[in-house]
């Protein structure tokens, strides 16, 4: 199956591209950690917002482009590429697939504008434990009333709206509820999160169950795929041209044939992977019925090839790479993030051979 981007989609990657080099390099996410801002950078915001990139896969009706996934992870793949701090993937992501999927009309004409505009900020709040295990939830609900915990909420810390996947049922919950207390959390990334603790918290049920959540979750794991094949194709680009440049015992160290080996295994495991997320951003926009097969291998395939990719970038470059002055760690650290959001490589190994029935 052969993938093409669309005329629109293809000027919102290139603006994309453009714009996240030249306004949002990795100097700008050392910058924010160095100023010990957490994630929090409005201005910067507002000027991805300001793109159209908070609403791509809005439709027009709500303010949005209406564009698609495979247009929305395309700006995601960018994004990744610089490691930029913003809460793209969480708002406009997986906050907007989760008012689309779950909400209903009231809340999605009082909501989705705002998404895409960037005037909110949404996040979904899945987890309740240290590991991923979605539809194990103690909250209650009672009287529009919630209660309970959630813990390591994305942007969770800056979000102005919560998505709250219960055992069997989803909740709005506005970010300046009163009951609702947040623990920020100072992350190995330098993006922020925070833990939630709802006590007795205004919330709206939405609509759909336990499949909406994994619905949900799908799509949050396919975008965040589509951020990681960014994370890894810089990686590898910035490691393959050290490679060609930097002078060993007489030579340049790329003409090793041990290092060659490295770099084209790294290259193959690349290229399978972008295809295993094109193919699942496409498998969204055509609605497909194994959705969630898409979903997890893309997330497995993306969360190994991410691993390797930094780690790669850390010892072939040497020593210089160990140092906090080199980028490489930047990327390492938002790496082993990423893998671990939305569920592991191993997480997703497992649950797709019991999607296939093995």
């Amino acid at each position: 199956m052969t993938f093409t981007l669309t005329d629109d989609a293809r000027m919102l990657k290139e603006s994309a591209r453009d714009f996240f080099r030249e306004q949002a390099p990795v100097a700008r996410l050392r910058k924010q950690r160095d100023a010990k801002q957490n994630g929090r950078d409005p201005e910067l915001w507002r000027e991805i917002a300001a793109l159209g990139f908070a609403g791509v896969i809005v439709p027009e009706e709500y303010g949005g482009a209406g564009l698609g996934h495979v247009a929305l992870g395309a700006v995601l793949e960018e994004a990744g590429r610089t490691l930029v701090a913003s809460p793209l993937h969480s708002s406009a992501c997986a906050g907007a697939s989760a008012l689309l999927l779950a909400g209903t009309d009231a809340q999605q004409a009082e909501w989705l504008p705002k998404i895409a505009a960037g005037d909110v900020i949404a996040t979904i709040a899945i987890e309740e434990t240290a590991h991923h295990a979605p539809g194990k939830s103690k909250l209650e609900f009672e009287g529009g009333k919630l209660s309970g915990e959630k813990k390591y909420v994305a942007d969770g810390h800056i979000a102005d709206l919560f998505i709250v996947a219960g055992a069997d049922a989803l909740y709005l919950v506005k970010g300046d509820a009163a009951g609702l207390t947040r623990r920020e959390l100072i992350t190995a990334d330098s993006r922020g999160a925070a833990d939630l603790k709802f006590d007795a918290v205004a919330a709206e049920k939405m609509n759909g169950g336990a499949e909406i959540v994994d619905a949900i979750l799908d799509r949050a794991r396919i975008g965040l795929a589509a951020e990681m094949v960014g994370q890894a194709s810089e990686a590898f680009e910035l490691t393959s041209e050290y490679l060609k440049t930097r002078r060993q015992f007489g030579q340049v160290i790329g003409g090793f044939q041990a290092l060659q080996h490295r770099a084209a295994k790294l290259f193959t495991d690349l290229e399978l992977t972008r295809s295993c997320v094109l193919a699942a951003l496409d498998a969204l926009d055509r609605s497909s019925s194994n959705i969630a097969e898409y979903a997890s291998l893309a997330k497995a395939r993306a969360s190994e090839t991410v691993h390797l990719a930094s780690n790669e970038m850390v010892q072939l470059h040497g020593g210089i790479g160990m140092t906090d002055e080199h980028d490489a760690g930047l990327y390492l650290k938002r790496a082993r993030v990423t893998e671990a959001l939305y569920g592991g490589a191993s997480f997703h190994r497992d649950r797709y051979a019991g999607l296939l029935g093995f």
